[in-house]
C-alpha cells in the first residue's frame, strides 16, 4: 500500500478494525491527511500484527464500506 487513502468512510472502516482487533482505541485510529504510516505502526503497536495484516484488513475493512 503506497498511500492510504480513506475519506468520508472513515468511521465505518474504524467500526470494522475495533471488530477484528477489540483492544484498538479511537485515539489509535486517528486518520488525518499523510499520516498513514504512523496509523499503521499505532495498529502494529497495539495488535502486534505485521504491517502486511494490517494494510490488508485496512483494505478489505475499505473495499467492504466502499471507500477508496
Amino acid at each position: 500500500m503506497n498511500k492510504l487513502e480513506i475519506t468520508g468512510d472513515w468511521n465505518i472502516t474504524k467500526g470494522k478494525l475495533k471488530q477484528k482487533w477489540a483492544s484498538l482505541t479511537d485515539d489509535d485510529l486517528k486518520f488525518a491527511d499523510g499520516m498513514s504510516d504512523e496509523l499503521l505502526g499505532r495498529i502494529q503497536k497495539r495488535t502486534g500484527e505485521t504491517r502486511e495484516a494490517i494494510e490488508k484488513a485496512v483494505k478489505e475493512s475499505c473495499a467492504d464500506c466502499g471507500c477508496k
